[in-house]
């Protein structure tokens, strides 16, 4: 009875959108934000580049989709790869895909270090603010992300994403200054980001050429945590 009604409740002729999943992966490289790309093989927009992403099956969430696509396409591994990780926004414009309707669930990633095999023909990083003709929406989807991820910087340890396991102040400043697109004072940002207490020191230290060794730190979660006040 349940099926039967299930049935009649669908309408004649009814089509549903197609799912898809894609990924906005940023990384950090020599003080420039960049952002994963990945070369179309096929129509339509074959030859231009586009964010990783693909067809979510029946039986799998959109993570799990997700999670198939990117190390297919690209070699990424969302378990081991990525240090921030969220759920972007879901795309539902109707006419934004030439072969008909489709909704895409795009997430939101950050890595450190990466090197990705097989990349600079079939994908690569591209500076953020230097970026070839995208398809699909692709070019407004990448400026909303960095839009979030400049304000999830500022509430959050969103950034620990972005740096390494251990880091110098002088580093994770450089993250924040590569997000947010301009230089932050160096003593008020020291100030300010110790004062949040999501650090700790490592007892370590950096050194390079002839500076000062430079002590290390480290997050004290690898979880995300809320700011008390925004940064």
């Amino acid at each position: 009875m349940l099926l039967l009604v299930l049935i009649m409740d669908i309408a004649p002729g009814y089509r549903p959108p197609t799912l898809t999943v894609d990924l906005v992966m940023f990384r950090i490289e020599r003080g420039v934000l960049e952002v994963l790309l990945l070369k179309r093989a096929a129509e339509p927009f074959r030859g231009e580049w586009a964010l990783p992403g693909g067809y979510n099956a029946a039986g799998e969430t959109t993570v799990e989709a997700l999670g198939r696509v990117v190390w297919d396409k690209v070699g990424l591994d969302l378990r081991s790869d990525v240090g921030f990780f969220e759920q972007l926004c879901t795309v539902d414009t109707v006419a934004r895909d030439p072969r008909g309707h489709a909704v895409s669930v795009v997430y939101l990633g950050c890595g450190f270090g990466l090197d990705l095999p097989g990349g600079s023909q079939s994908h690569r990083f591209w500076p953020v603010d230097a970026l070839p003709e995208l398809a699909f929406d692709h070019a407004e989807i990448i400026a909303y992300a960095r839009q979030r991820l400049v304000s999830k910087m500022s509430y959050s340890n969103a950034v620990s994403g972005l740096v390494d396991s251990t880091f110098t102040l002088s580093q994770v400043q450089a993250a924040y200054e590569a997000v947010w697109g301009r230089e932050l004072d160096k003593r008020n940002f020291r100030k300010k980001f110790l004062s949040l207490g999501l650090i700790e020191e490592t007892g370590g230290f950096w050194a390079t050429g002839a500076h000062r060794p430079a002590k290390l730190y480290r997050f004290r979660s690898s979880e995300l945590e809320i700011l008390p006040s925004p940064f």
